[in-house]
C-alpha cells in the first residue's frame, strides 16, 4: 500500500523521462488533489517553457506514456492532466493497508538519532502558559519521530542554574525546608521567587548572603548542593504533576538542565578561544559568526563569556551542541523554543558550524513556537495582568470538559475520566492544529466545541465508530477484509486513508504536526459523510461486513494519528 500521490509522482516522472529524456525524470510533476478528478498534474505548464512547446501538446505526450496506468488520464484546459484512479486499485491498496499492523506507515531508513529539546521551564519560576506550546509540540514531534523507527532522545533543558539560585536557596533557609518544599510542590514557584526577589532588593544582609551563596553553589560546596537538590527535587515533582496531567512522555531521565553543562563551560570557552573562533571584545569573550550585523551595521557578537566572567545562554547552548553531536551522536537536533529566540539560535548554529562542532551531516533546527494570545489579541494573561499558571489553565479545561458531557448519564468516575480526556485533548489539539510558528488565540469555547477542527470533534469521531461496533455486537479488532467500494462516499474515504503513511512521514520530516491534524480532520469529515450516506448496521450482511472493515480501518488511522499527537481518545463520549 502506497500513498496515491507518491505512486502518481513516480509514474509521471517515468512518463516524463520516456517522453522527453532522462534529464526530466526528476522534475516535480506538481500533483495536487483536484475537484475535477482525484488528482491534477500541472507539470506540463512549467515544462512547456523549457521545451518551447505548447502545454497541451506536452500534456498529451505525458498522457500517452501513461497507457498502463490504473485509472484514466485526461488532458484538460491549457495543459492540465486530470487523473482518476480505478476503484479496484483503491480497494486493493486499502485492503493491503488494513492488513498492515502499521496502517501504511513506514520507517526511516536508516533510522536517525534525533535529539528533541522541549518544554524547558525555568525552575526559578512558576511553570506558566508560555511552556504549554513548547511542551505539546515537542512531545508530538518526539512521538512522530519515534513511531518512524528513529532513536529519539528527549532533552528537558531546565533553567536550573545561575545567580538567582543564590537568593532562592537563602529564602529556602529563611522560611525552612519543609515550608519551601510545600510551596514548590504546590506550584507556587512564582510566589517563592517574588518573595526572594523582594527581600533581595530591600535587605542588604540578604543580598550579601545570596551573593555568597552563588559562589558556594558554583564551587560545588556540599551543603549548598544539598539545598539546591532540595529545591530542585520539589520543583521537578511539581513539573511532573503538570506533565502527568498533560499526558506527555517526558520523565526525570530526560532532564538535561543548565546545571548539567556547567562543568563544560570553561572548556567550551577555552576551546573556542584557542581555535580562534572566539575573541575578546570589550572584556567579553565573543564569537562573531559571519553574516550577522546589528542596527549599526557592526558585526553582532555571540557572547560566550561575559565581561564579569559569568556565563549565559550562549555558553550553555554551545556546550549543548557539542555534547549532543559528540556524546549523543545526534543526526538531527530539534529545538522547540519560542520564536523570539530565532536570532539567538541562528547565531548559535552558525558559531557551532564555524567551530566545527556542528558538521554538515547533522541538522540543527529551531522549531519556532508562536505566542499564545488572549481573546483581546494580546499575550495571554489573567485579568490582573499576571501570567496564567499552567495548572489553573489545564484544570479549567477539564472542568469545562466535564460541563460539556454533564447530561450524558455517566457515573462519576467515567465522567471524570472522559472530562479529563476531553479537556486535555481540546487544549493539545487546538495548539497542534495550527502551524507551530503562528500566534494563536486561546479560546476555551472554540477549542471545546464538538464541531469544526477541534479535539472533541476528533475524539467524538472515534467514539462514534466504536459505538457502531458496540451496537452491532462486533469487535473492531475482529473485522476482516477485503475492502470493497460501492458508493462514492466509501471511495472518497478509502482514497484519503491511503495517504496516512505519507502524512506521518511529512509531519515528522518538516517538524509540522499541524499537517497530521489537517489530514485527520479530513478523514473524520469524510467518515461523517460516509456514515450519513452509507448505512452500516442496517445494510445487507455482505455489505455490512465490508463497511465494518472500512470503519475499523478509519478507527485505527484516527486513533493512531491522535496518539502520535498525544491527544487522548476516550472509549465513549
Amino acid at each position: 500500500m502506497t500513498d496515491p500521490q507518491i505512486v502518481l509522482t513516480e509514474r509521471v516522472q517515468q512518463a516524463l523521462a520516456n517522453a522527453f529524456g532522462p534529464e526530466h525524470a526528476d522534475a516535480d510533476p506538481l500533483i495536487r488533489p483536484s475537484q475535477f478528478a482525484d488528482f491534477q498534474a500541472n507539470v506540463a505548464m512549467s515544462l512547456a517553457k523549457r521545451l518551447r512547446r505548447a502545454p497541451r501538446e506536452v500534456a498529451a505526450e505525458i498522457a500517452a506514456q501513461l497507457s498502463d496506468f490504473p485509472g484514466t488520464v485526461e488532458v484538460s484546459g491549457p495543459g492540465f492532466l486530470n487523473i482518476t484512479l480505478d476503484d479496484s486499485w483503491i480497494a486493493t491498496e486499502a485492503s493491503q493497508m488494513f492488513d498492515d499492523p502499521r496502517n501504511g506507515v513506514g520507517t526511516t531508513t536508516p533510522p536517525q538519532t534525533v535529539v528533541v529539546d522541549y518544554s524547558a521551564p525555568n525552575a526559578a519560576k512558576e511553570m506558566h502558559v508560555g511552556h504549554l506550546r513548547t511542551t505539546i509540540v515537542g512531545d508530538s514531534l518526539a512521538r512522530l519521530l519515534e513511531h518512524l523507527g528513529n532513536n529519539v532522545i528527549r532533552q528537558n533543558h531546565l533553567g536550573d542554574w545561575g545567580t538567582p539560585f543564590g537568593m532562592l536557596i537563602e529564602h529556602l533557609l529563611d522560611i525552612g525546608e519543609d515550608a519551601a518544599v510545600a510551596q514548590l510542590e504546590a506550584g507556587m514557584g512564582t510566589e517563592f521567587y517574588q518573595a526572594a526577589r523582594t527581600q533581595f532588593d530591600s535587605d542588604e544582609s540578604f543580598k550579601t548572603r545570596s551573593r555568597m551563596r552563588v559562589t558556594t553553589l558554583q564551587s560545588g560546596d556540599p551543603e549548598t548542593m544539598r539545598l539546591w537538590h532540595v529545591f530542585m527535587d520539589a520543583t521537578v515533582r511539581y513539573f511532573n504533576k503538570v506533565y502527568t496531567m498533560l499526558g506527555v512522555t517526558l520523565t526525570d531521565a530526560d532532564i538535561a538542565g543548565e546545571s548539567m553543562y556547567n562543568p563544560m563551560l570553561e572548556q567550551t570557552c577555552d576551546d573556542l578561544e584557542s581555535a580562534g573562533v572566539a575573541v575578546m571584545s570589550e572584556g567579553a569573550l565573543c564569537v562573531f559568526p559571519p553574516g550577522f550585523t546589528g542596527s549599526d551595521d557592526k558585526p553582532l557578537p555571540l557572547i560566550i563569556r561575559k565581561s564579569d566572567g559569568g556565563y549565559g545562554y550562549a555558553s550553555t547552548d554551545m556546550a549543548a551542541v557539542r555534547y549532543r553531536v559528540d556524546d549523543l551522536k545526534a543526526d538531527r537536533i530539534l529545538y522547540v523554543v519560542g520564536a523570539d529566540q530565532a536570532l539567538h539560535f541562528r547565531m548559535v548554529f552558525a558559531a557551532a558550524r564555524q567551530a566545527g562542532w556542528l558538521p554538515d551531516t547533522v541538522s540543527a533546527e529551531h522549531v519556532q513556537i508562536g505566542m499564545m494570545l488572549g481573546k483581546d489579541g494580546r499575550r495571554f494573561k489573567t485579568r490582573s495582568g499576571e501570567s496564567v499558571k499552567l495548572t489553573d489553565l489545564l484544570q479549567e479545561a477539564v472542568d469545562r470538559g466535564a460541563a460539556a458531557i454533564a447530561d450524558r448519564g455517566y457515573d462519576e468516575d467515567v465522567r471524570a475520566e472522559i472530562a479529563h480526556a476531553v479537556g486535555m485533548g481540546a487544549v493539545k489539539y487546538a495548539d497542534l492544529s495550527i502551524s507551530h510558528d503562528s500566534e494563536y488565540v486561546f479560546d476555551y469555547d472554540r477549542m471545546l466545541g464538538f464541531t469544526g477542527n477541534t479535539g472533541p470533534y476528533m475524539q467524538y469521531a472515534t467514539a462514534r465508530i466504536r459505538s457502531i461496533f458496540r451496537r452491532g455486537g462486533y469487535d473492531p479488532a475482529a473485522a476482516r477484509g477485503p475492502i470493497v467500494l460501492g458508493e462514492p462516499a466509501e471511495r472518497a474515504l478509502a482514497l484519503h486513508l491511503l495517504g496516512f503513511g505519507a502524512v506521518v512521514e511529512q509531519a515528522a520530516r518538516l517538524a509540522e504536526p499541524h499537517r497530521l491534524c489537517a489530514y485527520l480532520f479530513e478523514a473524520a469529515s469524510l467518515f461523517s459523510t460516509f456514515y450519513e450516506e452509507c448505512p452500516v448496521l442496517k445494510a445487507d450482511p455482505d455489505v455490512r461486513e465490508q463497511r465494518l472493515v472500512l470503519c475499523a480501518l478509519t478507527l485505527r488511522v484516527l486513533e493512531t494519528g491522535l496518539d502520535l499527537l498525544g491527544v487522548p481518545v476516550p472509549e465513549r463520549m
